[in-house]
């Protein structure tokens, strides 16, 4: 029996990120729906055709998604909140787009549709997808929650390619997966007592793609590789048994991935499918076990090449690990550990890239040209590929042991410092002489850091990169921007300013560069959501701080005002978590490395004359592990690093962190203990109710919980964040209120900007006045 290539998930963007500017013109209202749906169909078509050419014998269909895929799980079985106005049939453009970014009031939306509401309506939750920086939509239910096929989506898809040749295997989020990642509204019910209701939705959509033609079908159940309850059990078994009676014909492909099974395996392993997939990146250990529990006619799709990071793969070492497969005898498929989506498409495209790094990577293409000579090898014998997989040997060996990764110095300050973490002086003292420093207003207003990256940005970074704009020019042009940022702040009323960070390309990446260790891409670019994509750099050696980075143009910044100017950094953890991290050493020990670069920043800050400092961890718990029994292992260390960096400076230095959507009870904790002296949250779409968990805590420090939501272009009303402010001090010591957004502004427009932040100084003087 040969053995054959899958892969899960494509990357949805495109080679230029041709989804991104198709979004971006359709919601300017430059382009209809149908422009869009059309852009959207050579998009899925280019996929097809790409994994066919590499290799790919097994092709997803569904796995493209105009903004997120829970989105369309959500569409698909009709569960829409009534505050988007949907009263049955096709979910049309302006529903879809409502829920992802919100609306406007007063306005129709870009594609001509009414909005709902005067006032608008606020795009709906938004967190992390497990332990990723991909972002989804969180879906919302009611305890009458009824749900009905409401988009042929996954249908349409799989004829869209049978039309062109390619047969696909349909994709979709499974139905246990999609209740435990969704939420309870207007009552206290667990979302898995809908699954009953669900069901039958999901048995339509299944019974269409069999009459279709559909050979397999496959159903991504990601939370299996979670800590579950008995209920969550039970309701997998319960699903499985109602999907199994259904279906004639068509087989079901379990997916699991992102980690074990562990304690989830004689569940999965029970349930009346007819192959699974298991992540052998994350848990290489769970193949005997699985081998050894599985049924003979049970295909196994082994997840052998990493779907999340860039590492060229060891094609040797995959062989040997993989050979009890082999030698049972069983139905195999070979597949990256998870969707392709986590990584870059096409290395090829990367030509101005080192040579050396360039032959230790792999990106999503390449990936599926590596499953490929490791199918060949099982198929044909592995003398058929013999070069192939020698040199994919070399090139792992050669970052192995390549000078270029190892900095002796940067080594022993990390062993040195063990242990030696933290601030001496405890928050209360500390908050006394920074108060006194300072002496601001109640309810102290602010903003996360970065203003909007304006098309006029954006070309004379380009232009400047290109050398058609001279240094001394580029550095006027940013200095004019930064000038024109502070007047600004000053007659909105903010008490606290930034510099606007317009010289910065991205959070991450711009210390990347200035860091040693790292390299960075042109084109690898991997979304967040929607049409936000993001070029991780690449961690590929010992990381050190050869000058400061961000010095002088905190020091122009605050020559021009009187009021502070907070300094902007990006945390070690963040800039850890939201890397392409190298796999030679622990984590911890890497972002340990980051930690002392970051804490040279803050203290040559500190020396220049920053009395506030903020040192950014929005990925402090996308880095939590999935399972419990290894969260404070990660969370030491991570809490250690960001006490690292913050730790070298005096009483009087106020630290502020940032953190972006988290469910912050189970690592409230560990929040505390970073020690920060404030920290801003986003709470502007749960309504304050992230808020809770630092109240349970008696959190000590200042919080700055965010009232307007900078992920919608919604301009929120004062009294929307007059009423959200209230609810923040039903909750919190008005002491410790601070006021500002929920993230940084830099995806915005100044249009925006503008009248939200002046709404929320307002906010701000509401609450002052009692």
């Amino acid at each position: 029996m040969s053995v054959t290539v899958a892969t899960l998930g494509f990357p949805r963007i495109g080679p230029r990120r041709e989804l991104k500017t198709e979004l971006e013109s359709h919601w300017a209202g430059r382009s209809d729906a149908e422009s869009l749906l059309a852009a959207a169909a050579r998009l899925r078509a280019g996929n097809w055709a790409w994994q066919r050419e590499r290799g790919a014998d097994v092709i997803p269909s569904n796995d493209f998604s105009l903004y997120d895929h829970v989105l369309d799980t959500s569409v698909m079985v009709g569960a829409i909140p009534p505050a988007y106005g949907w009263t049955g049939g096709a979910v049309d453009c302006a529903t879809y787009f409502a829920m992802a970014r919100g609306t406007q009031g007063g306005a129709a939306c870009a594609h001509g549709h009414a909005p709902h509401g005067a006032g608008g309506v606020p795009a709906a939750e938004m967190t992390k997808w497990f332990d990723t920086n991909y972002h989804y939509l969180v879906p919302e239910f009611s305890a009458d929650q009824v749900f009905r096929l409401s988009s042929t989506k996954p249908l349409d898809e799989y004829n869209e390619a049978r039309a062109q040749g390619i047969e696909t295997r349909p994709v979709l989020l499974g139905p246990v997966s999609y209740l435990l990642l969704g939420k309870a509204r207007g009552g206290d019910f667990d979302p898995l007592t809908l699954l009953p209701r669900l069901l039958p939705v999901y048995v339509a959509m299944l019974r269409a793609l069999a009459d279709a033609g559909a050979g397999w079908v496959q159903i991504d159940e990601p939370s299996l590789v979670l800590d579950l309850s008995d209920a969550a059990r039970a309701a997998y078994a319960q699903a499985y048994a109602v999907l199994h009676a259904a279906l004639d014909g068509t087989r079901l492909m379990l997916a699991t991935y992102f980690g074990a099974l562990g304690d989830n395996l004689a569940t999965a392993l029970a349930l009346p499918v007819d192959g699974l997939h298991i992540d052998l990146v994350r848990a290489p250990g769970q193949l005997q076990a699985v081998l050894d529990g599985a049924r003979a006619d049970l295909v196994l799709s082994l997840g052998v090449i990493d779907g999340r990071n860039v590492w060229r793969a060891d094609l040797n070492a995959i062989l040997a690990a993989i050979a009890p497969a082999v030698r049972s005898g069983r139905a195999l498929q070979l597949a990256p550990s998870c969707s392709l989506l986590h990584s870059p498409l096409d290395l090829d495209r990367e030509s101005a890239l080192d040579g050396d790094v360039r032959s230790w990577l792999a990106f999503a293409v390449q990936k599926i040209g590596e499953l490929a000579i490791l199918a060949r090898a099982l198929n044909e014998g592995a003398e058929a590929v013999r070069g192939e997989l020698d040199a994919a040997s070399a090139a792992v060996a050669s970052r192995r042991t390549s000078p270029r990764i190892n900095n002796p110095a940067v080594r022993a300050r990390v062993v040195e410092g063990m242990g030696q973490e933290g601030r001496i002086t405890p928050f209360p003292a500390r908050q006394a002489v920074q108060r006194e420093a300072l002496n601001l207003p109640p309810f102290p207003t602010t903003t996360i850091g970065s203003f909007p990256q304006t098309p006029e940005v954006r070309q004379a970074r380009a232009a400047q990169a290109k050398g058609v704009l001279s240094d001394d020019a580029y550095e006027a042009f940013l200095k004019e921007e930064i000038a024109g940022a502070i007047r600004w702040q000053e007659e909105a009323g903010l008490d606290v300013l930034v510099h606007g960070e317009f010289e910065r390309n991205d959070m991450v990446q711009y210390f990347g560069e200035r860091l040693s260790g790292f390299v960075f891409t042109r084109h690898g670019w991997v979304q967040s959501y929607g049409s936000r994509c993001v070029r991780p750099p690449i961690i590929h050696g010992d990381v050190a701080r050869p000058a400061p980075m961000t010095v002088g143009w905190w020091k122009y910044a605050q020559s021009l005002t009187a009021r502070p100017m907070k300094g902007m950094l990006t945390g070690p953890v963040t800039i850890l978590n939201w890397s392409f991290v190298r796999d030679d050493q622990p984590r911890e020990t890497t972002c340990r490395q980051i930690a002392y670069a970051i804490r040279d920043e803050v203290v040559d800050l500190e020396r220049a004359g920053a009395a506030v400092i903020q040192i950014d961890e929005a990925a402090l718990r996308e880095g939590l592990p999935l399972r419990r029994r290894d969260w404070q292992a990660y969370l030491d260390w991570a809490v250690a690093c960001f006490r690292i960096a913050s730790s070298g400076v005096a009483d009087g230095t106020q630290i502020h962190t940032h953190m972006c959507y988290s469910e912050f009870n189970d690592i409230i904790a560990a929040i505390a203990a970073m020690d920060a002296d404030v920290i801003s949250i986003e709470t502007a779409r749960s309504k304050m109710e992230l808020l809770d968990a630092f109240v349970g805590h008696r959190y000590p420090a200042e919080i700055g919980p965010g009232v307007y939501d900078i992920h919608s272009p919604r301009e929120p009303s004062v009294d929307e964040m007059v009423a959200l402010l209230k609810a923040a001090a039903e909750r919190l010591d008005v002491g410790q209120i601070w006021v500002n957004p929920d993230c940084g502004l830099k995806t915005r427009k100044w249009p925006e900007v503008r009248p939200a932040i002046a709404g929320m100084v307002a906010a701000a003087r509401v609450m002052r006045a009692g």
